[in-house]
């Protein structure tokens, strides 16, 4: 995305909070295609016939997001970092309900190298996940954001830093750090 269009995004971001209708239908179709995108990159490899398909995704995160009230837009990257918050809140309800109907083993393994590949990451495994980023967000709020923007939302570092408003080499400190200790505290 060139910068002028992330500007014009965000344009439109900020007259649709102030209340302009004729800029949310503009500003549908663009960030429509980017949160396609997004659950895309977040489902991909999902199993055949699984029960969340990206559209689905898209629809329900999109509709909360159109019924958001007085949020000052501050730019594309915050549009898209509430975005993966109501992401990560609906793929996590969903796997606490799978995994509420489906009592098994505990152990798994997880790894934190990108953004969220649900073929690899099972019910329970999600739900451990937000549990462990439930307890970093009260160690360090920062962190735990910054592992939300990276791995749920697929954010690069520079949109993580834009959002976060820190530096991107903080972002990537932070972004090890807060693997580490997630990973850590999985294998506990």
């Amino acid at each position: 995305m060139t910068d002028q269009t992330g500007a014009d995004t965000t344009q439109l971001l900020r007259a649709w909070a102030g209340g302009d209708s004729e800029a949310l239908r503009q500003l549908t179709p663009r960030v429509y295609r980017e949160l396609r995108r997004v659950a895309g990159a977040v489902l991909q490899g999902e199993r055949v016939g699984h029960s969340l398909q990206s559209a689905e995704l898209v629809h329900e995160a999109y509709l909360r997001l159109v019924n958001v009230q007085e949020v000052e837009w501050q730019h594309r990257a915050h549009f898209f970092a509430v975005a993966a918050t109501l992401m990560r809140r609906i793929l996590v309800d969903r796997a606490r309900r799978r995994a509420a109907a489906k009592r098994g083993a505990n152990a798994f393994s997880l790894t934190l190298d990108g953004s969220l590949d649900l073929a690899a990451v099972k019910a329970r495994e999600l739900v451990a996940l937000d549990d462990a980023l439930t307890t970093l967000e009260r160690v360090d709020p920062r962190r735990a954001r910054i592992v939300e923007l990276r791995f749920f939302a697929g954010l690069s570092v520079e949109e993580t830093a834009q959002v976060v408003k820190v530096s991107a080499d903080t972002v990537m400190r932070d972004w090890k750090l807060a693997r580490a200790w997630l990973l850590s505290e999985l294998a506990n």
